[in-house]
């Protein structure tokens, strides 16, 4: 479809504020929403204390400022409050968007006193367990446009701020399909990952694309490999991709988990990955064993996208971004869904998922890729969030 340049122009300068930019979806979205501003003809600027995702958003053609936007000292946020003020008035930004709390403050104070439109997205399912906590958190609710990056987001973020429920806005996370399609990955690409993994030849990959962190499962994982080793199938190799993120001692206990089931030859625990669409070219099969609910689940997304089967965790958004039974008929399922922390469903399911026959897999497959193409492109993130952008400008300036 051919848009109307006049319709989609955006001759605006917007500041993004985020911790830092080194791995992660709400990373991932700040660079793509930077680029969208930029293609539209605005100017795009992100603070942050900077990281390895810095070179993609200078290839954007989006402005770097770094500030230490990822301290939670709240001396740090009022004076980063004043340094956002400064960046607003020397390049004449229309627009604040914050993706995290503790930057988020400080965008807030800065856009109320500059009288410019604050939008903040709520990426995650942050803890509330003390008045003190929702009381930070009540940051990402206090937008002049609240995203939320699923309905279930949109209805957490209701439930827990009531005044906020005007103004919230479901925008899917979006993904870079044409990357990810089956195909856009050459050979010599995905074999030189696959080298640097060290996998052995003709045998099927289980990928998990996740940072290393407790919530994201990887030790059920690693459990319902060796419920696999156990029952005689040795052949599979799961691939653990993500970053520590300085998470030292979680990176221990897992590589010692493989080790006392026996499985160095059945798990590799690679690191950072920052090849996602050779790393899923790769994959048979790609898991998502999330213990606690996901906002939104950008991995199985991306597998879908790529025609890799999915086995997910049945929490939180996984219902909109993964189809399965009871929700739809088994024929226009697009993936697995296993209940939480489950070891033994798990690799049942991955069981099922890898003893499918080659129609089964397609059938699946394109349901899946015919699912995430309706909801879950960059494009329509973007033209969404400009959307909102054009809004919120649109009603201050009516003020």
């Amino acid at each position: 479809m051919t848009r109307d340049p006049a319709a989609t122009a955006f001759p605006h300068t917007v500041l993004q504020v985020i911790p830092d930019l080194e791995t992660g979806g709400a990373e991932r979205t700040t660079i793509d929403v930077a680029d969208a501003v930029v293609v539209a003809g605005g100017t795009a600027l992100v603070a942050s204390q900077g990281g390895k995702m810095v070179r993609e958003l200078d290839n954007a053609g989006a402005r770097h400022i770094v500030l230490p936007l990822k301290s939670k000292n709240p001396v740090t946020i009022w004076r980063n409050a004043a340094r956002l003020q400064s960046v607003i008035r020397n390049h004449k930004v229309a627009l604040i968007h914050a993706r995290s709390r503790a930057p988020a403050w400080s965008a807030l104070i800065a856009a109320r006193r500059e009288g410019i439109p604050f939008v903040t997205t709520y990426h995650g399912i942050y803890s509330q367990k003390s008045t003190l906590k929702a009381l930070y958190n009540s940051v990402m609710a206090r937008g002049d446009a609240v995203i939320a990056n699923s309905r279930y987001t949109a209805r957490l973020i209701a439930e827990r701020h009531p005044f906020a429920e005007a103004h919230i806005k479901t925008i899917y996370r979006g993904s870079d399909l044409t990357g990810l399609a089956p195909g856009a990955v050459d050979a010599e690409r995905a074999s030189a990952l696959s080298r640097s993994w060290n996998l052995p030849p003709n045998r099927p990959v289980i990928l998990n694309l996740a940072r290393l962190t407790a919530w994201k499962g990887q030790r059920v994982l690693i459990e319902a490999m060796a419920v696999l080793k156990a029952a005689g199938r040795t052949a599979p190799v799961a691939v653990l991709a993500g970053d520590a993120q300085g998470r030292d001692g979680y990176l221990s206990s897992l590589r010692r988990l493989v080790s006392d089931h026996g499985l160095d030859d059945q798990v590799r625990i690679v690191g950072h990955c920052a090849d996602v669409p050779a790393a899923l070219a790769l994959s048979d099969l790609a898991v998502v064993a999330s213990i606690e609910p996901e906002a939104f689940g950008r991995a199985a997304v991306e597998a879908q996208a790529a025609g890799v089967p999915v086995v997910v965790t049945d929490l939180g958004a996984v219902p909109e971004t993964v189809l399965a039974p009871p929700e739809v008929d088994d024929g226009a399922r697009t993936g697995w869904r296993v209940a939480p922390n489950d070891a033994q469903a798990l690799a049942g399911a991955i069981s099922m998922a890898l003893d499918m026959d080659p129609a089964a897999r397609a059938g699946v497959t394109q349901c899946a890729r015919a699912h995430v193409t309706r909801h879950f492109s960059v494009d329509a993130m973007t033209q969404a969030t400009l959307a909102v952008y054009r809004d919120c400008i649109a009603r201050v300036r009516r003020r």
